[in-house]
């Protein structure tokens, strides 16, 4: 029997569900009257019980053919099968899966068995986790939870309803790594012994890419998946860039928080909280991804030397490590160009204050980093740098960071936060020194050069200085 509070927490998630779309309740009816059932399944169902807002449904059908699920459909609007051979169905311009429940084959390509007169609780072993076998009847409202996802979701718990399937698809290993980050649960003992045994080599890059940013941009703590790979001993032959951060000794006055593994979870926990500078998605992924990979060059240059460990060049050698790490998950070559270039200056912002740098070195950062990211988007890494220094907690530091707050305010003043300074001259500037072709664009980055580092900004100067 449910407590209270489960109680009321399924009467608010069964009006939130049945109130979601009038499209979808008229469907419903429709569904019902000709002798089926609805279940409001997988992930919509888990976020409503967490309290989060409901974007897309998936509603498994249950006591209907295909074929009669298609007519109903047909009534409000063109279909689309978005996966007609696994039974999945859409009516434009709703977002809503409609499934009938099934049994998959092992493999790549399973051959898949629709069987409409399956019970929920035969169905619902096929899914990956518990949490994500919870169902709500849309027409009574009633939960289906033959495998105690709801108790799972409240103890924090995540469990597969059947070890044997689950361990048929080697992709769920790389969908615990973001639930764990995302909901911040932990792995039962079977899950984990599954994990851990599980052949992944034949998982596409792009599916595990997609299960990396998912981690990356829906959790507060990301960290936590990497953190379970390596504790199921699976983070050394899958993402053996980062298991090399562990026992990577550093500097204790610099960095009291231990090894760089240490220091590279805090500090990708830290750039969660630094997203909020970033215009777009692909921005936030730089970010995470940039502050994730900052460090790699260590394993490899640091040395113990005047009594202190150093690693001297390792922001320059971590771009080759970076590359390699990076290629394992993506493509995405705006991705992989903005991160190696982040990674590769990501000590600039306190060298830079710490020196008292010229406003010409600021503007040749800029230059340096530009057209690819910026300064507004080092400042950030470097920030997260900073904040991934906590010896008494895996949590990041949260105070402010006075020397980044210098650097970024001397980048404001000199009005290169976004982008460079542009440059005074052009190639119609250039027409009475040279005839047109490659010796003007020659002319126009000396001319460029001189700008930033003597901070030139008349034209008549400039003109002066090429014609010497």
């Amino acid at each position: 029997m449910q407590s209270t509070q489960e109680s009321i927490t399924l009467q608010t998630v069964s009006a939130q569900l049945q109130n979601w779309s009038p499209l979808v309740n008229a469907i419903v009816r429709a569904i019902d009257a000709a002798g089926g059932t609805v279940l409001a399944v997988g992930g919509a169902v888990r976020d409503c019980f967490l309290g989060k807002p409901i974007t897309d449904l998936d509603c498994e059908v249950y006591n209907l053919s295909l074929e009669a699920l298609e007519d109903i459909l047909k009534q409000f609007g063109p279909i689309r099968t978005v996966g007609k051979a696994f039974g999945v169905l859409r009516v434009d311009g709703l977002d809503t899966d409609w499934s009938l429940p099934r049994t998959d084959a092992e493999g790549r390509r399973p051959r898949v068995a629709l069987d409409k007169a399956m019970t929920y609780h035969a169905a619902c072993r096929r899914r990956d986790l518990t949490i994500n076998a919870i169902g709500i009847n849309l027409k009574t409202g009633e939960l289906v939870d033959p495998c105690d996802g709801l108790s799972d979701l409240h103890a924090g718990i995540l469990r597969s309803p059947d070890i044997t399937q689950f361990s048929a698809d080697p992709l769920r290993l790389f969908r615990v790594m973001q639930f764990v980050s995302r909901f911040q649960m932990r792995v039962d003992d079977a899950l984990n012994a599954a994990c851990s045994a599980m052949d992944v080599s034949g998982v596409s890059r792009e599916r595990i890419e997609q299960e990396w940013h998912k981690m990356m941009l829906r959790s507060e703590r990301p960290s936590l998946g990497i953190r379970w790979l390596n504790s199921i001993n699976r983070l050394h032959d899958l993402f053996p860039e980062l298991y090399a951060l562990i026992n990577t000794p550093q500097r204790a006055d610099y960095h009291p928080e231990g090894d760089v593994f240490e220091h590279s979870m805090q500090a990708l926990d830290a750039a969660v909280g630094q997203l909020q500078i970033c215009t777009t998605e692909l921005e936030k992924r730089q970010l995470l991804y940039a502050t994730l990979c900052h460090d790699l060059g260590k394993p490899s240059t640091t040395v113990w030397d005047q009594n202190r460990w150093r690693s001297p060049g390792h922001a320059e050698a971590g771009v080759a490590v970076a590359r390699s790490f990076l290629r394992r998950i993506t493509r995405e070559k705006d991705l992989i160009r903005c991160v190696l270039t982040l990674v590769e200056h990501h000590m600039a912002p306190g060298d830079f204050v710490r020196n008292n740098a010229s406003d010409g070195a600021y503007k040749k950062l800029a230059m340096k980093l530009s057209p690819v990211t910026s300064i507004r988007m080092i400042a950030s890494v470097s920030y997260a740098d900073r904040a991934g220094r906590n010896d008494m907690s895996s949590l990041p530091l949260s105070e402010k960071c006075l020397i980044i707050a210098q650097f970024a305010e001397r980048a404001q003043q000199l009005g290169i936060w976004e982008q460079p300074e542009p440059p005074v001259l052009s190639g119609d500037d250039l027409k009475d020194l040279c005839p047109p072709g490659p010796q003007i664009g020659v002319l126009l980055r000396r001319a460029y050069a001189y700008q930033i580092k003597h901070g030139v900004r008349n034209r008549d100067a400039l003109l002066k200085y090429l014609k010497v």
